[in-house]
Order: C-alpha cells, then structure tokens, then sequence
C-alpha cells in the first residue's frame, strides 16, 4: 500500500514537473537555479505558511507581474487554464 502511495505521488510530481514544460514554465524558471526568475524551490520557501500565496501565485501566472524578484517582470500566461495554474502553484510549493 505504502509503494502504492510513493509512486502515485511521484508520478504526479513528474506530471506537473511536465505541464510546467509544456507551458513553458521552465524557459525562464528551474527547480534550483537562477534563470531569469527565481528557482521554484526559492518560490516555495518564500511562500510557505502564507494563506494567500496559492490564488496569488496562480494569478501571477496567469496575468504576470511585476516588481515582486527584481526588475524583470514576469510575463502573463493566459494559455495556462485555471485549474493548470492551481496544479503548477501546488508543485512548486511542494518543492521546499
């Protein structure tokens, strides 16, 4: 039962480690190193404990933002559906 739970959460990390490539999440982010944003392990300890972090994050990929890790502005992404940018925001803040 236990190998049963370990392999349907690590399938459903690869899943959204996979849907932030395919919505090209990974050009300008990582797992653990600087690109042009912020790793999203940095992201997530951020974030953690914070009550609003998860709607917030989700908007912020969906309509962008700015000022918030420098001067580089993050880019909306309105390809991302609602429940995609639900999924993405659990993974990253998972990654702490």
């Amino acid at each position: 039962m236990l190998c049963a739970l370990v392999l349907c959460a690590s399938s459903a990390a690869r899943a959204d480690a996979d849907l932030a490539r395919q919505r090209l999440c990974m050009g300008c982010h990582d797992v653990s190193a600087k690109r042009v944003g912020p790793p999203f392990r940095v992201i997530a300890t951020r974030y953690a404990g914070q009550k609003d972090a998860a709607p917030r994050l989700a908007q912020a990929i969906r309509q962008g933002s700015a000022n918030v890790w420098g001067p580089v502005p993050m880019p909306a992404n309105p390809k991302v559906t609602p429940d995609e940018a639900q999924r993405l925001v659990a993974w990253v803040l998972s990654l702490r």
